[in-house]
């Protein structure tokens, strides 16, 4: 993921990272209120050996002994020197709170006692100084009664220690505030790894293996008035809905589909809304358009136009009514639509059968483009039979919920067919963030309200 992609991604869920930032925050400033202040006492002390004269002296023999320094300071720690400092299950505490470091370059050795109390602390390194020095001596004696080879001497005695070293409160603070930041982004980025939905078109593109024609935008009243006729089609979706009629004006000028199938992966991902606003903004643009409600088992269309679907398609097909008697017209400019008719117990059956051959031949002769709304591909085969026949097929996504398994399963079926897919639609993409957006809404194709504001059958 490159820098942009997690600007993106942070900017897509900042009150998430932000309400991370305050739980950390709350827990850092209530964790340092709980623990107990540490404090440090430093006694430094400095070994000296003999020289030639037999006095004691630090300069002499310094490479010899700078060497035995570190063996030394190990002794701090050892159970036989706390021992007598402290006495039973202090020693283990005291241990477990005394650091040793030797000043490089020189024979000076420093320990550093913890403690939560400043006095004690200062008493604790005073003892233990002492104490070493007298084990010192008595370990580096060649004979009980020989006088020591080396000796420790206190340079600077512990004090008692004013400021504690720990909590440091800002120091928790940033470190607290840094580890829900990586945690908060780390999450956040292995999401956006696992999560396979369409949010982009070219990840719709690269899906898919076609073009995306459009991108078609979130509104919030969409849902009450799915139709782009509203507001004398002023809106983004409406334009969008224009751009998606050029984009299929240019995908192909020696292979311009007559017959154009638009379906999608599921149910709910747009496919009844993108059909109707194609036809109005094709037949706004002077084409002569037939939109047939090629969902048999749940028509939407003439819930979207507010027309009568009692009789349609599946009257035709069955040879209880003629084409022209179930055409209807729909506003202005004129709009034909054939809707579906009565629910028929074999739909697949009945749009591959030879009277739909029949039917669509005369259709794309008397009709600029004749574009069929067809049910879901996955669930059903009724869209991929609709699609054999048919010049192209228009595959519609749903931002944040179709995956793209969906679509490479689509395309899969659409191919085993040889059925063309002239492009895909992006749908309900939120107007934030490059154009695309993060979030989508506006509901389900179910039971739409026909459009008040706009002329019902004419």
């Amino acid at each position: 993921m490159d820098l942009l992609s997690l600007v993106r991604l942070a900017r897509k869920n900042w009150m998430l990272i932000f309400l991370s930032l305050i739980i950390s925050l709350s827990a850092a400033l209530v964790v340092t209120a709980n623990m107990p202040p540490k404090y440090v006492a430093t006694i430094s002390m400095l070994f000296s050996s003999h020289d030639k004269q037999g006095a004691f002296s630090p300069a002499y023999q310094v490479g010899t002994l700078s060497q035995g320094v570190q063996s030394y300071a190990s002794l701090l720690t050892s159970r036989r020197l706390i021992s007598q400092v402290t006495t039973g299950e202090d020693i283990p505490r005291l241990q477990a709170n005394i650091t040793a470091e030797v000043v490089p370059g020189t024979l000076l050795l420093r320990a550093m006692v913890n403690d939560t109390d400043p006095a004690r602390a200062a008493s604790l390194a005073n003892a233990l100084g002492t104490k070493f020095a007298g084990l010192i001596e008595q370990i580096e004696r060649p004979t009980p009664t020989s006088r020591p080879t080396v000796k420790v001497t206190v340079v600077d005695k512990a004090e008692i220690p004013k400021e504690p070293v720990s909590p440091v409160p800002m120091l928790n603070i940033l470190v607290a505030l840094m580890v829900a930041m990586v945690a908060a982004l780390g999450s956040l980025i292995l999401r956006e790894r696992l999560d396979t939905t369409i949010k982009s078109f070219d990840v719709l593109q690269r899906t898919s293996r076609s073009s995306t024609l459009g991108i078609i935008g979130y509104e919030r009243d969409a849902r009450r008035h799915p139709l782009i006729v509203r507001r004398s089609g002023r809106s983004s979706r409406a334009e969008a809905f224009r751009s998606l009629r050029t984009n299929l004006q240019f995908i192909g000028v020696d292979r311009q589909p007559k017959s154009l199938v638009i379906t999608s992966c599921l149910p709910n991902e747009g496919k009844s809304s993108t059909s109707s606003n194609l036809a109005i903004t094709l037949a706004q643009a002077g084409w002569r358009v037939l939109l047939v409600d090629g969902d048999l088992r749940r028509p939407r269309i003439p819930d979207y136009l507010g027309i009568e679907g009692g009789t349609g398609l599946t009257d035709v097909l069955i040879g209880k009514a003629r084409l022209d008697d179930v055409i209807q017209t729909w506003g202005e400019p004129r709009l034909y639509v054939l809707p579906s008719g009565q629910t028929p117990p074999n739909p697949s059956e009945l749009l591959g059968s030879q009277g739909m051959r029949q039917v669509l031949d005369q259709l794309v002769r008397d009709y600029d483009i004749v574009i069929f709304d067809a049910p879901p591909l996955l669930p059903v085969t009724d869209a991929a039979t609709l699609a054999a026949i048919c010049d192209g097929v228009m595959l519609v996504a749903r931002y944040g919920k179709t995956r793209q398994e969906h679509i490479l399963r689509a395309a899969e079926q659409l191919s085993s067919i040889n059925a063309r897919i002239v492009g895909t639609v992006l749908n309900f993409v939120p107007a934030k963030s490059s154009g695309y957006g993060y979030g989508y809404g506006y509901g389900s194709e179910s039971k739409p309200k026909a459009d008040k504001n706009v002329p019902a059958t004419v």
